[in-house]
């Protein structure tokens, strides 16, 4: 069984892959997020060769792969042509996983910009449906992000940053390819709060566990310990309930990861 230490990776963003799987194997990591949006993991740098190089880079380094779509791109699209081109993006992103042999991708539910919102969700919600759909033929996952608070008075929201709307997309879409991933610095930016999230979801349908400081205010990642997040009372809280999936760390350097794992570590129950 693996250990707790042995299921903390990292998000790895745009950093070209290769890189990365090298960087992870060297520390011990076994678990990684990687973004294809720019840079040299650009989707359209992904020939044959590519792959099965990176195929087998991570077989060796015993790494498993997650690719993380951006937030930027909104699932809740419905305008002509650019609703259609966010449908591709999404099966895109589920191509290049499914080719790399990674197990899924993390999706989200979109944004609002105060009007509209109910079609906004309603589109998103179909939106995802069919990217479930193409993700099941795909043998992929695709893991749901609850997403971050934006002040009242700014024009832009994310959707799915509130229980509410978190169990909203979740329940309207009854299938085991459709999962959580439970990012606790964006639940600690709402009244309800990373336990009340946890205790409202528990832990069957989260597979990855995102994790970053903040003080609650105001989305931003923070290296742990400088902000207000306990980290030893929400790793007891989530191993104690039988959780057995893979954490995220995105903060920081490489280093201010390598350091916060080996303090996490010591948090097995």
């Amino acid at each position: 069984m693996a250990t707790l230490r042995d299921r903390i990776g990292y998000d790895a963003g745009t950093t070209d892959l290769e890189g990365a799987i090298e960087t992870a194997g060297i520390h011990g990591i076994r678990y990684l997020n990687f973004n294809a949006d720019i840079g040299p993991n650009h989707l359209d740098l992904w020939d044959d060769k590519r792959i099965e190089n990176i195929k087998a880079q991570a077989v060796s380094k015993k790494i498993e792969l997650c690719l993380h779509t951006a937030s930027s791109v909104n699932v809740a699209e419905f305008s002509p042509l650019v609703s259609s081109a966010v449908d591709e993006y999404l099966k895109a992103n589920i191509d290049l996983s499914a080719r790399l042999d990674g197990y899924g991708v993390v999706v989200h539910a979109g944004y609002h910009f105060n009007t509209e919102v109910i079609a906004r969700r309603d589109a998103a919600v179909e939106r995802l449906k069919r990217s479930v759909e193409y993700a099941e033929q795909k043998n992929q996952i695709l893991l749901l992000e609850n997403l971050n608070f934006e002040p009242n008075d700014a024009e832009v929201h994310y959707m799915a940053h509130t229980i509410e709307e978190t169990s909203f997309y979740l329940n309207a879409i009854e299938s085991p390819n459709l999962v959580w991933s439970f990012t606790v610095n964006h639940a600690n930016l709402v009244p309800e709060g990373i336990e009340g999230f946890f205790s409202h979801f528990g832990v069957d349908r989260i597979w990855e566990v995102r994790l970053a400081d903040n003080l609650g205010d105001k989305e931003i990642h923070m290296n742990p310990g400088e902000g207000n997040i306990d980290f030893e009372s929400v790793f007891r809280m989530i191993e104690s309930a039988g959780y057995s999936k893979f954490y995220s760390m995105n903060f920081g350097s490489v280093p201010d990861r390598i350091a916060a794992r080996d303090i996490f570590a010591t948090y097995e129950v």
